[in-house]
Parts: structure tokens; C-alpha cells; sequence
């Protein structure tokens, strides 16, 4: 007998008290213009948008553009902000079903986690990662979140100025994903109205824009600068540094920050760090006196290789129970020393876990 009723995996009316009684909520045209005035078609398929993809796609009417712009600015209902979660990778006889990154991503506490400068650049290299591999397999809510988290994210450097470097390589790489899928793929791999992507598209090339023409403010203050310490400490502090690129940033500040960021031996350091000896023989950079040329080493070996990640926060994986979790906020764990079971979780490996 077929099932002639609404959806029961729907999540329903929406409900307004009034003095009458209860009376569910519809949006007439009218209402929806009114919420969306900033919206029109014809600014969208003008010449001076940057965006490349809506050239082919003027011929959608205004009230379905509305619409949809609408739908997709309503925040997700029904994102969780836990602490932790159980990733089950399979049906058991007590638990049917399997949690998948889409899940994970929903119900883990991301908002909060990019408030916390060490678990920041974690969160945006995940964000990454999931833009360049995963996009297609999150489903309509989980990428409602992706975005919602990811305009939090641009916000936040916008604010702070912190690391707008690697916020512009994602929002780059989720740019090329979109316009590889819209135009190469096909647009029936996204999930939703391809009226939504649009604003989605223009969502980013604004957020470009604003991080291009960010103006960091020179600091004012009258006590110590760094420029005012010793040169020895100076050293000291380029020698903590993991990114060649905030090296090579900091040494153009003054012509002794450039002189120290040119030193060899921490070049020597930061290919160590990075990389094996293994790879080092494979890939020998030398001078014309026959030295090795660290620097250009470095960059040698970054195009063959990945390096080593650091972080100040990850998730944690714990391998008695199951559970993905960041460590200081605990979890119900029944083995005798649960932190002998916890294992840090990287970006890629986090992705690895809901591979089925």
C-alpha cells in the first residue's frame, strides 16, 4: 500500500501561539520578499560579478531564487554541541547503523572549537581537507554546517587577524571544488538546489575579497618590542618557528630579521623537523662549493612529501570505547587508565575514520 502522507523523518510544521490557539506557520511570497529585498537576479547575472558560474543559470525566475536563498540563510535545526562522540563503524545486535562524517560533523562542538586559538588552525586544516575530498559525501544538513561554521571562521580572522594565510587556501580550494563540480563533474553530484550553491559561491568569493583587502593595524604600544631584544633571542624565538612562510614573513620586518631568517642552520632545523634522512638522499640540493642548500631543500622536499603536522589541540580517539573526543573535556570511559587509551586524531586521519 503506498504511503500517501507527509515524510515521518520530517521535522514538521512550525507552530505560533496566538490567542486563538496554536496555528502553524506558512511564508507567503510577500513575507519572503520582504526578508530578502537585497536579493536580485538581474545584479547577479550582471558582467561585473566575479563570480563564473551563474552565466549559464539566468534563466531561473526571481521567486525560486528567493526562495531558495530563504532555505538556505535558515540555520540548521538540528546541530548538537557535544563533547564527544561514538563513532560505530558498523550494525552490532545493540546498535544498527553507522555514524558518518556528515554526523560527526553535526554533533561535535566545531563552533566553540575555533573560539580556542589552539585548536583553530586544526579545525580550519579539517575544514580543508573536507573541502577538497569530502564535500560531495556530507549530506544537506551536514553541508548547512560546514557553511554556517565556515563564516564563523572568516569572521574570527576578520577580528583577530589570525592566520588569514591558511583561511585563504581553504576558501581557494573550496572554490575549485565547487567550479570543478559544477562545470566539469555536473551539477547533480551536489546535494540540493543548485540555486543554493549559488549563494553559497557568492558567500565565498565575498568572504576573498574581504580577507584580501585586510588591513592588519600596526601595533601601538611603548613598552619592549621585539626588535628591542637581543639578537641571540631574537634567533632563539625564529628557531621555535614550524612555518617556513611565517620565517620568510617575519624576515622582511627589519634587515636583521631577514639576515637571521637566512641563517642555514635553521633552515638545517626546519628540514629535520619535517622530513626523514631517507628523503633527504633522494632529493640533495647542493651549492655550487658543493654545500647543501637548506632553504632551497626545504621547498625541494615539500613538493615530494607532507609534512609534519603540530597543533596545539586535536581530537582524540579513545581505542577502548570508541569515542572521538577533545581530551580536556573528558569522557565516560571504562578502562583502568583511560588516558593510556587515547590517541591524537590529525585532520586526514579524522576523515580516514568514516571511510566505510
Amino acid at each position: 500500500m503506498p504511503f500517501l502522507g507527509k515524510d515521518w523523518r520530517s521535522p514538521g510544521l512550525s507552530w505560533t501561539k496566538t490567542e486563538q490557539g496554536w496555528k502553524s506557520t506558512v511564508f507567503y511570497g510577500h513575507e519572503l520578499e520582504d526578508n530578502n529585498r537585497e536579493i536580485d537576479l538581474t545584479e547577479l547575472c550582471s558582467d561585473n560579478k566575479e563570480n563564473l558560474f551563474v552565466g549559464d543559470l539566468c534563466e531561473l525566475t526571481t521567486t525560486k531564487r528567493k526562495k531558495d536563498f530563504y532555505n538556505n540563510n535558515t540555520k540548521s535545526q538540528f546541530i548538537f554541541s557535544d563533547k564527544w562522540i561514538y563513532v560505530h563503524r558498523g550494525s552490532t545486535k545493540e546498535r544498527h547503523g553507522y555514524c558518518t562524517l556528515g554526523e560527526a560533523l553535526n554533533r561535535l562542538d566545531f563552533s566553540s572549537a575555533i573560539q580556542d586559538l589552539r585548536r583553530f588552525n586544526y579545525v580550519a586544516k579539517l575544514f580543508q581537507l573536507i573541502a577538497r575530498y569530502q564535500l560531495r559525501s556530507l549530506s544537506g544538513a551536514a553541508q548547512k554546517n560546514y557553511f554556517n561554521i565556515l563564516e564563523k571562521i572568516v569572521r574570527k580572522v576578520l577580528e583577530d587577524h589570525y592566520n588569514p594565510r591558511l583561511v585563504k587556501e581553504l576558501l581557494q580550494d573550496l572554490s575549485m571544488t565547487l567550479h570543478n563540480l559544477t562545470v566539469h563533474v555536473g551539477r547533480s553530484v551536489l546535494v540540493g538546489n543548485i540555486n543554493i550553491w549559488l549563494c553559497r559561491l557568492e558567500n565565498i568569493i565575498k568572504w576573498q575579497q574581504q580577507l584580501n583587502s585586510l588591513q592588519i593595524p600596526k601595533q601601538m604600544s611603548n613598552g619592549m618590542s621585539f626588535n628591542d631584544l637581543p639578537i641571540y633571542m631574537q634567533n632563539h624565538i625564529l628557531y621555535k618557528f614550524s612555518d617556513a612562510y611565517d620565517i620568510i614573513n617575519l624576515g622582511k620586518a627589519t634587515p636583521t630579521l631577514h639576515i637571521l631568517s637566512e641563517d642555514p642552520m635553521l633552515w638545517k632545523r626546519l628540514c629535520h623537523f619535517h622530513f626523514s634522512d631517507k628523503q633527504f638522499c633522494r632529493n640533495l640540493v647542493l651549492t655550487t662549493s658543493d654545500n647543501v642548500d637548506w632553504k632551497l631543500m626545504y621547498f625541494t622536499l615539500q613538493k615530494h612529501y607532507p609534512m609534519k603536522e603540530q597543533y596545539g589541540d586535536t581530537l582524540h580517539f579513545c581505542k577502548h570505547c570508541s569515542i572521538l573526543l577533545w581530551k580536556d573535556c573528558g569522557h565516560p570511559c571504562t578502562a583502568n587508565d583511560p588516558d593510556s587509551c587515547l590517541m591524537p586524531i590529525s585532520p586526514q586521519h579524522f576523515i580516514d575514520l568514516f571511510k566505510f
